[in-house]
């Protein structure tokens, strides 16, 4: 039987005089073969519950439809400045002094190919080959996957459920003294955890980091998506960070793959030179989509209504149908469960879960590899009836056994 557990151990195809490089010698992205093993069985005629990709179920803002389709009937959909539209880069930088009270030079902004594309753009702008970088475990896949393949050294760093997950100043200082780090990574709200840091912890890392003569990345992609208290940007708390964000999670525009970042003073010729060469620019029509989207928010906050009911429905549900250990899920749409009390295999447990109740969820290892073969990772961004319906199922598979 072809299942996941099958297909994270099967060798690649022999190819003939071609030998991949060992940059590319990089651990699969789990929860994409989750979703196509989902696919199979939907091909077949089985009914998936989705919670394994972090995914918005509700469609882009329709401020942003209209303005792309007005975009295609004009038919002008050419190269941008490789930076992004002006138009843009200002709407993006008005957005920090709506959401957060800060006045941002436009020219800080870089508009990127999905927050995928910031990543690249940072590690190449900000590291050489050799360089460690620290990032926090469990945490997103290609945080270390990309940095692998660019030649830098990820430094996984264990966090604990007491810090909610998230890297100290105390652990950024120990890794440093290991061997010197030239960055940190951090993500709050997080993926897969949920759990946000404070202002008063972002700040406390970030000065650590900038007394250390630490790069400091932060990925903001899941603001707007918090529910236990404000995200803050740690573009608040300093200009010598790189912020990353996207209109994929929020904004529900994943497939229109356009992000965006901020960079520090004078950093701004460096992305642009880098972007020029890997893709020109980024999509013109995501571009005046991603615009519009701004005018939209109303639409995305009531999308964003739905996702804490879908919170309330598993913090309430999966502990009456026997996962009762997690975190508060503070933001983003994820809920980080452990299951060790059934399985010490997580790709295994995913795997007959979703062969036997059709329920698709996300191995923890994809994102740990310390404690990740007791961990599931649940995406609450579907409807509030799929989250009843996956509840019961899960209860069910659990009670059989």
């Amino acid at each position: 039987m072809n299942t996941l557990a099958s297909r994270l151990t099967r060798p690649a195809p022999a190819l003939v005089a071609v030998r991949p490089s060992q940059r590319s010698e990089v651990a699969p992205f789990i929860v994409m073969d989750v979703m196509e093993h989902a696919a199979r069985i939907e091909a077949g005629g089985g009914r998936v519950m989705h919670l394994e990709v972090g995914q918005p179920a509700a469609p882009a803002p329709l401020t942003a439809r209209t303005a792309a389709a007005r975009a295609l009937e004009a038919g002008q959909v050419g190269y941008t400045a490789a930076l992004g539209l002006p138009s843009l880069r200002a709407r993006i930088a008005r957005y920090y002094a709506e959401q957060h009270g800060l006045e941002l030079d436009p020219e800080r902004v870089v508009v990127t190919n999905g927050s995928s594309g910031g990543f690249i753009l940072a590690f190449l702008g900000l590291f050489d080959v050799g360089d460690r970088v620290a990032i926090a475990s469990p945490g997103y896949p290609p945080y270390r996957h990309v940095l692998s393949a660019l030649g830098c050294e990820p430094v996984l760093i264990e966090t604990l459920p007491e810090d909610r997950y998230a890297l100290t100043p105390e652990q950024l200082v120990a890794a440093h003294r290991e061997a010197p780090l030239k960055g940190v990574l951090v993500a709050s709200p997080g993926n897969p955890t949920g759990t946000m840091m404070d202002r008063a912890a972002l700040s406390a890392l970030h000065g650590c980091a900038r007394d250390l003569g630490i790069s400091f990345i932060s990925d903001e992609i899941y603001h707007g998506l918090d529910y236990a208290f404000p995200a803050v940007s740690a573009a608040e708390i300093g200009e010598d960070v790189t912020v990353i964000n996207s209109f994929s999670k929020y904004f529900c525009m994943t497939g229109w793959r356009v992000g965006w970042m901020v960079v520090p003073p004078g950093l701004s010729r460096t992305m642009e030179r880098l972007q020029q060469n890997f893709s020109i620019s980024v999509p013109t029509l995501s571009q005046i989509a991603a615009e519009a989207a701004f005018d939209g928010r109303e639409e995305m906050d009531g999308v964003k209504r739905g996702y804490e009911e879908n919170r309330r429905i598993l913090t309430e549900g999966l502990p009456a149908a026997g996962l009762k250990h997690f975190l508060p899920a503070d933001g983003a749409f994820y809920l980080y469960a452990d299951v060790s009390a059934f399985t010490d295999d997580s790709v295994a447990f995913a795997t007959q879960l979703l062969d036997a109740a059709h329920v698709a969820t996300t191995p923890g290892l994809d994102f740990d590899p310390f404690h990740g073969r007791q961990y599931l990772r649940f995406s609450y961004a579907g409807s509030a009836a799929d989250m009843r319906e996956a509840v019961e199922r899960i209860g069910a598979f659990l009670a059989r056994g």
